[in-house]
């Protein structure tokens, strides 16, 4: 069993932590499925102030529904809607600090104040994304996103 605790650090380093634990439950597992679920529970467990963390994956021509922690979600996403499918369309991590100033957002849950959603790309084709939300205004900054992005980059490939 795997022990993973969180501690209280700069977001440099909260995000290391991150990383190492993503890549210990992750790089012997061969089940996409179960690899998402672990990351999201990690999501949920290692970052504060979060009221949903997850992934929507890239079935066809949408984003569907992904493992997930928090309130139940929206699930199907149309590629260039809301903050998930403009991040799937342009391929860039979409920090958004006030959802509800964010044209064509979808709310999912009402209490969401912010979000950031970081594409996860495979030998160069989108496989998902990594959608976290706050209930905080302007939670995610820069660090989160690079944080984020190195995370993707990660485990790709365990969850293509």
């Amino acid at each position: 069993m795997y022990d993973f605790s969180a501690r209280a650090a700069d977001k440099p380093t909260l995000y290391a932590d991150l990383l190492s634990a993503a890549d210990a439950l992750t790089v012997s597992e061969p089940d996409p499925v179960a690899n998402m679920a672990n990351v999201a529970a990690l999501l949920w467990q290692f970052l504060p102030d979060l009221n949903w963390a997850g992934f929507y994956r890239l079935m066809e021509d949408e984003l569907v529904l992904g493992p997930f922690q928090g309130k139940p979600a929206c699930i199907r996403i149309p590629i260039g809607r809301g903050v998930c499918g403009t991040a799937a369309a342009t391929r860039e991590t979409q920090l958004v600090e006030d959802v509800h100033a964010f044209a064509g957002h979808i709310a999912c849950d009402a209490a969401s104040a912010s979000e950031i959603v970081v594409p996860v790309l495979h030998d160069g084709r989108l496989i998902s994304v990594i959608d976290l939300d706050s209930p905080l205004p302007a939670r995610f900054d820069s660090d989160d996103a690079r944080g984020l992005e190195a995370l993707a980059a990660r485990i790709a490939a365990r969850i293509s």
